[in-house]
């Protein structure tokens, strides 16, 4: 257990000297806007597995050092939460990261992996589960608690080398560096701007475009508030209460009383804050709204393409041995496929850009129609 900056300073001159390292983190999160920060692992190899100890630590610039150089890979198992975590912690951009759920997604695997089954599969060693709950923030951590989060780094080494043996094509290796290459950018683990948390509501595709404006005006108040107050979102206000605020638009503390999805002191406490969001989504211009996402559907010749193109993807996604997840999305999919049956040039989305354009031209090329 390293608990002491001159530890931890130690540790990472270590680590740096090496080519690459395991890293996992252990946190808690159920009262609070941030995940609270329990652990840090450190594996150097399965034998030199390390616990850094962030409630004893107060200052985590040193592994910031290590986070952010890009000389040393840095192994984590599906990386996004883990490098949010420590990006904040410590205050440095990550740079050089091999992700394990996503190679494994370029190897034949399962993109969505757990690390516990990338282990039996390739290690054929079985993990216990028997602390994915447990209280990361509770001092002394018990044999148990150490023997998992050991576990949780001590094979990320040899799982990297026996993932890249599986990748022969090198096309595929190519297309593997090309992800990861986009760990270290912010947006990679940074997770949903404020002005977006609107679209992640379950319910908001049941509001017209004036009542998409006032919640996009108010999630984005309680994704600030929720933060400023490190409280988790639903204890600032719950997403259903925002959905009802958004639909019926109150302007006045005694309206919004009449939804009936706040409490009294609730709407003593933000009241005022809702009622200009409201005010606030009420004013925007009529181009200016947002779009309403609906369902995509195709028509019966749509359909068609619809269905070569699945044919066609599952075929080359196995010849390559990648997950054909990674490639698109069902939306994107269909999207590609409204795009060539209509004859448009221009690709949606992620699907226009780096080894996906590459990788579905062969499709594309053949069943664009002329416009």
């Amino acid at each position: 257990m390293i608990s002491s900056e001159r530890e931890l300073q130690a540790l990472v001159e270590r680590a740096l000297a090496a080519d690459c390292v395991g890293l996992d983190t252990e946190f808690f999160w159920e009262r609070t806007y941030y995940p609270r920060l329990g652990l840090i692992q450190i594996a150097l190899s399965d034998q030199q597995c390390y616990l850094v100890d962030p409630i004893a630590i107060g200052d985590l610039s040193a592994l910031g050092t290590l986070l952010s150089d890009s000389g040393v890979v840095k192994i984590l198992h599906d990386a996004p939460q883990d490098l949010m975590i420590l990006s904040r912690a410590t205050g440095a951009q990550p740079q050089n990261i091999f992700d394990t759920q996503l190679a494994a997604g370029f190897s034949g695997l399962p993109s969505t992996i757990s690390l516990g089954d990338l282990i039996s599969i390739l290690l054929e060693i079985n993990l216990p589960k028997t602390q994915t709950r447990t209280d990361w923030l509770k001092r002394p951590l018990d044999p148990k608690q150490v023997d998992y989060a050991r576990d949780d780094v001590r094979y990320l080494r040899a799982l990297r080398v026996l993932l890249l043996t599986r990748i022969v094509a090198p096309e595929v290796r190519d297309w593997l560096g090309e992800e990861m290459e986009r760990s270290s950018k912010h947006e990679y683990f940074s997770g949903v701007d404020d002005d977006q948390r609107y679209t992640k509501f379950k319910g908001g595709g049941s509001l017209d475009r004036r009542s998409l404006a006032v919640l996009e005006q108010l999630a984005a108040w309680r994704e600030q508030e929720a933060r400023l107050r490190d409280r988790p979102r639903g204890h600032i206000i719950t997403d259903k209460a925002l959905l009802v605020l958004a639909k019926e638009k109150p302007s006045t503390d005694s309206e919004i009383h009449t939804c009936n999805v706040l409490a009294d002191r609730k709407i003593k406490q933000y009241g005022k804050q809702i009622a200009d969001c409201i005010s606030t989504g009420l004013a925007r211009e009529e181009r200016d709204l947002p779009q309403i996402k609906r369902p995509i559907r195709l028509n019966a010749t749509e359909k068609k393409l619809h269905e070569r193109f699945i044919t066609s993807l599952h075929a080359k996604c196995e010849r390559f041995g990648i997950d054909h997840h990674l490639v698109c999305t069902s939306a994107q999919s269909k999207q590609l496929v409204k795009a060539l049956a209509s004859g448009r040039t221009e690709i949606p989305g992620k699907l226009r850009r780096g080894w996906r354009r590459t990788f579905l031209e062969e499709f594309t090329s053949t069943h664009r129609r002329p416009q």
